[in-house]
C-alpha cells in the first residue's frame, strides 16, 4: 500500500451476509487462477494450502486471543488498528507474508532487520502490541500460530474494529528465518507516482483494482505531515502527525474516495489515482467507483486483502513458528 511506511493510526463493525459471500466467491476465483500467478495463491511449494480453518483443532481460541488483546490496545492507543494492517502490508510486499518484517537486528544470525529501511524506520509502529499477541497465543497454544499469521489476522480484526467488513482470513502460514532489505528498500513511498505504484503492485500481481482497493486503507490512520502534500505549511514540526481521511479518521469506510475526488488527499500518492494523465484510463474510474459505493469498495478491499494475504506464503515444512516474532528460534 502506498505510503503506509509513513503511516500510523477504530466502532464495532458488522459483515454483511453479501459481503461474506463475496469474499468466499472471491477465494474461489483465486483458486482457479492460481495457476497462472508467479506468487502461488494458496499453496506453497510443500504443497500445504492455506485455510480460514486451520487453527480450528490446533488453537481454537485463536481469532478470540488476537482481537482480545488488539481491543485492550486500542483504548489507549486509537491508531493501533490502522498501525497493525500496515505491518501486514509491508510484511507481504517484501518477500511475502512470512513475518520477516517483524525480525529485529541479530548479525550472528545473520538477520538485518527490515525496521530499518527508510521505508519503515521511525514509522512502522505496533511492533509491542504483536509482542503481546504472540506471548497470549503462547500461553493458550504453545508453538502453534505464526507471527506471519498473527499479522494477517490482526489486519482483519482491526478494519472490523474500526467499522470496516469481516471475511475469513486465509491461515497456516509460516515465518521466514530471512529478511530481505533490497526488497524492503523498495516498497511503495508517499511520493511514488502512478506509473511506479502500478509496476510495485504488478510485482506482488496485483493489479489496478487492487491498488485502489488497498490504498483504501489510508481511510484511517496519521501521517506525519512532512510526507503529505502541503508538507508542514502550517509551520508545523516534521514529525507532526495529521490525519489522513479530515472526515472520519478513525472510521474504515468510504470517505477518503471522496476527499480525493475534491482534491483533497492527504498524500501525493493517493492523489496521483485521480490526477496522473494517465488516470483516467486505469485508476480514476475505480476511485469514482469507490466513491459513491461504499458496499462496493468493502467488498473489492476484502478480495484485494486475500490476494494480497496469499503472496508467497511459506507452508508445510518451509521457514518455522518462531517462538519470538522478534527472532528466529535457537536464537
Amino acid at each position: 500500500m502506498a505510503a503506509s511506511s509513513r503511516i500510523s493510526s477504530s466502532s464495532p463493525a458488522g459483515g454483511s451476509g453479501r459481503l461474506l459471500l463475496a469474499a468466499h466467491c472471491a477465494l474461489l476465483l483465486l483458486a482457479m487462477a492460481g495457476a497462472a500467478h508467479a506468487h502461488p495463491p494458496t499453496t506453497s511449494s510443500g504443497g500445504s494450502p492455506l485455510s480460514s480453518a486451520f487453527y480450528d483443532a490446533s488453537c481454537p481460541g485463536a481469532y478470540a486471543i488476537v482481537r482480545r488483546v488488539i481491543q485492550s490496545a486500542r483504548v489507549s492507543d486509537p491508531r493501533i488498528p490502522a498501525s497493525l494492517i500496515r505491518l501486514h502490508f509491508h510484511d507481504c510486499f517484501v518477500q511475502g507474508c512470512d513475518g520477516s518484517l517483524l525480525l529485529d537486528d541479530d548479525l550472528p544470525a545473520g538477520i538485518q532487520s527490515e525496521k530499518n529501511v527508510p521505508a519503515n524506520k521511525n514509522s512502522a509502529r505496533g511492533f509491542p502490541v504483536v509482542d503481546d499477541i504472540k506471548a497470549a497465543l503462547e500461553e493458550a497454544c504453545p508453538g502453534v500460530v505464526s507471527c506471519a499469521d498473527i499479522l494477517a489476522l490482526a489486519a482483519e480484526i482491526s478494519v472490523q474494529l474500526a467499522g470496516g467488513p469481516r471475511w475469513r482470513v486465509l491461515l497456516g502460514r509460516r515465518d521466514s528465518t530471512t529478511t530481505n532489505v533490497q526488497s524492503a528498500n523498495n516498497l511503495p513511498s508517499p511520493f511514488d507516482s502512478l506509473d511506479k505504484l502500478q509496476q510495485k503492485f504488478r510485482n506482488v500481481n496485483l493489479d489496478n483494482t487492487d491498488l485502489v482497493a488497498l490504498q483504501g486503507a489510508h481511510t484511517f490512520g496519521r501521517v506525519q505531515c512532512q510526507f503529505t502534500r502541503e508538507n508542514c505549511t502550517a509551520g508545523q514540526p516534521q514529525g507532526t502527525l495529521e490525519n489522513l481521511d479530515r472526515v472520519t479518521p478513525n472510521v474504515f469506510d468510504n470517505k477518503y474516495y471522496g476527499n480525493l475526488l475534491h482534491g483533497q488527499a492527504q498524500l501525493p500518492s493517493d492523489q496521483v489515482m485521480l490526477s496522473d494523465p494517465a488516470a483516467p484510463t486505469t485508476t480514476a474510474p475505480i476511485v469514482h467507483r469507490f466513491g459513491s459505493n461504499q458496499k462496493d469498495f468493502f467488498t473489492s478491499f476484502v478480495a484485494s486483502m486475500i490476494k494480497m494475504g496469499n503472496i508467497s506464503p511459506l507452508t508445510g515444512r518451509e521457514g518455522e513458528i518462531r517462538k519470538n516474532c522478534r527472532r528466529v528460534n535457537g536464537k
